[in-house]
């Protein structure tokens, strides 16, 4: 065993093998991080996923050690537990995990209300608050760590095939695809590989996506793949488990990346419709927007009030062996137009000023910079070669100032430029769950060391992306009929309102609300069907749970100190 303390954390590591280099002669040591040092008892240590493997005969204790808080926040647990009883996620899972099913949800809650994931934060949330286990055991860490390593892919097929089952295949929906990509330093997980990441770390990455239909708003399945897979080869697998759960009456709602002649085929083959955004400076593209440039932006009929922009269709083939005719829906956004041809006028003038600096210097210049200017080099392909000016392409820097402002979505069904604008922009549902899975599930990296905890939690991660986006929608629903904005009906914000409603442990051993409902919680609870009076009976049954656990574990107590004498 050996010890190594990384800014201010001291870990554990274990010795498993020593490998002799012959040209070197001497030995390696062969390392693993087996967990780390509790502060301030350097005797004791956190163990990982990794020390359960290698150690699996030792026994770690299961529950938490200690007193549950005389303070319990009940609030958000309340409004969680609604939406999982509305769902049935806690009958679903009690058949597919089985008696860890508790355990499973608490770390689901977990994540949404304190917007983290680790496991060893996870007994610090449920001294505080209700939870979902059997006689609302508080698990250790360890145990949290032994579960994440036990959960199987045969379980993760079944609660998506039963999810998936449970919709109404008849219904023609539209489902909005997206995918991100997380950070990762675990370098032992299969999918973890270096690949083109949105925010370039310059670590290995893995990819997760998920199919969310915007007709009933609810994510329907996710898939992780291989950081080194791009989003666009993706898809066709994607597609093809949309029909594996049945889903044939469907279109798909598409970001540019997932734009390639290939696509577009195997959706046209598999009679899935298609809304799409086209990337603005392809030529097809740009070509049709300057041959209607200044034909429908000025006319009151083309303008879509609802997002402050003019839109026009046009059919055209998209490439020139296509079989068929898509539909071209062009917009025109005034706002739009001033800030893209800002910050294009602001890049020609940094690349401006850039050229003047490298004027005389042996450098030749690359990408854009050949593309805006014609550029003169003083004795070019020569030894001695050295830049000496850049003159603007005025053609081409007008048509693309030209370009400014306007955007292009493709559909395969006929509609309105209206009707398809309005079927994108409800791709904000399964932008706002990424921003959700990464900002407010603390899930930007996973925090595990091996395949199959990351699995397990990518699986929980779903599940509680299933019940927060229940509570978006909620809350969105509820404002919508309100007249005024409020807000506190953000998710977060309610999630912090709704977490001041609390239990106090009085000297009769017996938890009692603090103080009534307010009137912002009350509003929040509205959105969800609750009341006041929800929160009190709910309260009492939590109450009365916790007198029947601690009269159960006072008698267990009793009889094995019976036992012992």
């Amino acid at each position: 065993m050996t010890k190594k303390t990384i800014k201010g954390t001291t870990y554990i590591y274990y010795e498993y093998a020593r490998i002799y280099l012959k040209d070197k002669k001497y030995n390696t040591p062969r390392r693993i991080c087996i967990g780390k040092q509790i502060p301030g008892q350097p005797a004791l240590m956190l163990p990982n996923d990794k020390f359960l493997k290698i150690f699996p005969q030792e026994i770690l204790p299961e529950e938490k050690q200690g007193y549950r808080s005389g303070c319990l926040r009940i609030g958000a647990y309340i409004v969680i537990r609604k939406v999982i009883s509305d769902y049935r996620l806690d009958l679903m899972l009690a058949r597919i995990v089985g008696k860890d099913a508790g355990l499973f949800l608490d770390l689901a809650a977990y994540t949404i209300i304190t917007e983290g994931n680790a496991a060893q934060y996870y007994p610090d949330y449920a001294f505080n608050h209700p939870l979902m286990t059997e006689d609302m055991r508080i698990y250790s860490d360890s145990k949290v760590s032994d579960f994440l390593s036990r959960t199987t892919t045969d379980q993760r097929i079944l609660f998506l095939n039963e999810w998936n089952e449970k919709r109404d295949h008849r219904e023609r929906i539209y489902i909005s695809y997206d995918s991100t990509n997380k950070n990762s330093q675990a370098g032992d997980i299969d999918l973890v590989e270096f690949g083109h990441p949105k925010d370039d770390q310059g670590k290995e990455i893995f990819n997760y996506s998920i199919a969310y239909d915007r007709n009933n708003r609810e994510p329907l399945f996710y898939e992780s793949y291989p950081g080194s897979i791009v989003d666009i080869s993706q898809l066709q697998y994607t597609l093809g488990k949309a029909k594996g759960y049945g889903y044939r009456r469907v279109g798909f709602i598409l970001d540019r990346g997932y734009f390639s002649k290939e696509n577009i085929r195997f959706m046209d083959d598999n009679g899935y419709d298609f809304v799409i955004m086209a990337k603005g400076m392809k030529k097809l593209v740009s070509d049709i927007i300057l041959e209607r440039r200044g034909r429908f932006e000025d006319d009151r009929k083309n303008s879509i009030r609802a997002y402050k922009v003019s839109g026009t269709t046009v059919r055209r083939k998209l490439y020139a062996d296509d079989e068929k005719e898509r539909y071209f829906h062009i917009y025109y956004s005034d706002s739009k137009r001033q800030s893209e041809r800002e910050k294009f006028e602001d890049k020609i003038d940094q690349m401006g000023k850039k050229l003047k600096d490298c004027m005389g210097l042996p450098v030749r210049l690359r990408g854009d910079f050949i593309k805006y200017f014609d550029l003169v080099y003083w004795h070019e392909g020569l030894e001695d070669e050295k830049f000496m000016s850049g003159i603007e392409k005025t053609e081409i820097i007008n048509r693309e100032i030209q370009l400014c402002g306007y955007f292009v979505i493709v559909t395969s069904d006929k509609m309105t430029a209206e009707e398809a604008l309005t079927l994108y922009k409800s791709r904000d549902g399964s932008e706002k769950l990424f921003r959700g899975d990464k900002s407010y599930l603390g899930a930007r990296s996973e925090r595990v060391y091996s395949n199959e905890s990351m699995d397990t939690k990518i699986f929980i991660e779903f599940v509680a992306t299933i019940i927060r986006s229940k509570i978006y929608t909620c809350l969105k629903d509820e404002m919508d009929r309100q007249e005024h904005r409020r807000n506190f009906m953000t998710v977060p914000a309610a999630i912090k309102e709704l977490e001041k409603i609390e239990m106090l442990k009085g000297a009769d051993n017996e938890y009692r609300l603090d103080y009534a409902v307010t009137a912002r919680q009350k509003e929040i609870l509205k959105a969800f069907g609750l009341t006041a009076s929800n929160v009190q009976k709910q309260a009492a049954a939590i109450s009365s749970d916790l007198a029947r656990i601690e009269v159960e574990e006072f008698e267990k107590a009793a009889n094995e100190q019976m036992k012992t004498l």
